[in-house]
């Protein structure tokens, strides 16, 4: 997103935590980084660390707002949050708030006691006091609508530079590399190892599916966020162990290898307020099954770009087994997604419709329809 808007000839300068130092070496405290017209700052965190607490952050963002026109303030419930609204506040700059799913029901609903805290202390004042909220699919503005207390918001999704997606690598790269998948069709699933991602629904699918089809084998990609153990349980639970391969984070090359080799997509999540890797998997050609939770099946489902299940085994495994039994039928929602994914997520156009709502904020001027 911001290398996008740099391109367009505006300065961007990102001011985060090294809350994520320990799986991105580029986010360590203290980095000031210059990449494609974007100046990265990274800060210490501090006490509580549960709060991504850092008052080096705090003392960096009088001056940097001060320099801006307009403040994209990003995620809920955190130090950042309160701490950047009230430098707006102070200096009189309108900030763009993009919640990340976290107004959701479903994840409104987890630790609700905290939030309603927190809320009182200073989340409900942020929202309220937002220029705008950012959503990245209509679905998610229409969830979140009862936590926002009318609050104008816009919807611009996220992106890709399709171009990284345009040429991949030859067919059987993967395969290759895990040769334990032999010949069987891989149905891939490429998220964060997550409680919402769905793979309590996903693996016990999988099984019914491989019950009655043997050419299908299961690769779980993603770096663990607490699921990789229950999921080895369930695996073993419904006697899969043999048709199901972990290959932890996948990047690059190695990533656009697995998409290349996949025979379709999946992540039926409880809650996913965009759905990124969805959208990678569309870019190259793959069929997608996706939970009527992943905040973008409309899109997918007007396209005929994949299926489209509700969070119930039965569903997720019918369709699955849907998207494996005809072959052509799957190539050719390959091919919508593939569309798709060039007509609404390409950060080049993108950038465009990012850019007029910045200029309506910086301006005080109707937002763009």
């Amino acid at each position: 997103m911001a290398r996008a808007i740099a391109r367009r000839g505006h300065r961007v300068e990102i001011l985060t935590t090294d809350r994520d130092a320990e799986s991105d070496e580029g986010l360590a405290a203290g980095t000031v980084r210059e990449e494609s017209g974007v100046t990265l700052r990274v800060f210490a965190q501090g006490q509580p660390r549960a709060f991504a607490t850092s008052w080096p952050l705090m003392r960096a963002l009088g001056p940097a707002v001060g320099r801006a026109d307009v403040v994209h303030l990003h995620s809920l419930h955190l130090f950042h949050v309160w701490a950047t609204a009230r430098a707006c506040r102070r200096q009189g700059k309108p900030y763009l708030l993009r919640p990340h799913g976290t107004l959701d029901p479903f994840i409104r609903a987890r630790r609700p006691l905290e939030k309603r805290l927190l809320g009182m202390l200073f989340q409900d004042r942020v929202i309220r006091e937002a220029a705008a909220l950012h959503w990245t699919a209509a679905e998610e503005a229409t969830l979140a609508a009862p936590a926002t207390f009318g609050t104008r918001g816009v919807v611009v999704p996220n992106g890709l530079d399709l171009a990284e997606y345009a040429t991949l690598p030859p067919a059987g790269t993967f395969r290759a590399s895990r040769p334990e998948i032999g010949d069987r069709r891989i149905v891939l699933f490429l998220s964060r190892l997550n409680f919402k991602k769905g793979l309590d629904l996903l693996i016990p699918a999988f099984a019914r599916v491989a019950g009655r089809r043997d050419d299908v084998h299961l690769v779980i990609a993603g770096p663990d966020d607490g699921m990789a153990a229950p999921a080895r349980g369930w695996i073993e639970a419904h006697g899969i162990r043999e048709r199901v391969s972990f290959v932890g984070q996948l990047a690059g090359a190695a990533k656009l290898a697995a998409f290349r080799d996949a025979a379709c997509f999946a992540l039926p999540s409880y809650s996913e307020n965009f759905g990124i890797a969805v959208v990678e998997a569309m870019a190259c050609g793959l069929p997608v099954l996706v939970s009527d939770k992943v905040n973008i099946w409309r899109e997918i489902a007007e396209a005929g770009g994949g299926e489209v299940a509700t969070t119930t085994v039965e569903d997720v495994a019918a369709k699955l087994d849907a998207l494996l039994a005809d072959p052509a039928r799957a190539r050719a929602m390959g091919e919508a997604g593939r569309a798709l994914a060039t007509r609404n997520y390409d950060w080049s156009k993108i950038a465009e419709r990012l850019e007029a709502v910045y200029r309506a904020l910086a301006d005080g001027t109707a937002l763009p329809e």
